[in-house]
């Protein structure tokens, strides 16, 4: 079995408990953590229908649009570790 990949969101906004994007064979892992709590959503590369990124000042915003599900939106990254968790997406989508 291959290694997983993950990214990770940047700790100066949120420390303790930064989200994370996981890659795995078949799908991506998004896990966003709250204070007391946590949500991981996985979804199947081939039911990706498109990947956004809005960029601010110092962080961009990654809003992943799963076919028949809500948007799965994750914050925090950092501008070149959204445009490489993209890319990853789309070339797997892709395939």
């Amino acid at each position: 079995m291959a290694a997983k990949l993950t990214f990770r969101a940047s700790t100066l906004m949120n420390p303790l408990f930064p989200d994370s994007i996981t890659f795995g064979e078949k799908g991506v892992t998004f896990t966003i953590r709250k204070f007391l709590r946590s949500s991981d959503s996985f979804v199947f590369y081939h039911d990706i229908s498109g990947v956004e990124i809005e960029n601010g000042i110092f962080f961009s915003t990654i809003r992943v649009m799963p076919r028949m599900r809500p948007e799965i939106v994750i914050e925090n990254f950092g501008k070149r570790d959204a445009l490489k968790v993209k890319e990853l997406i789309l070339e797997k989508v892709e395939n």
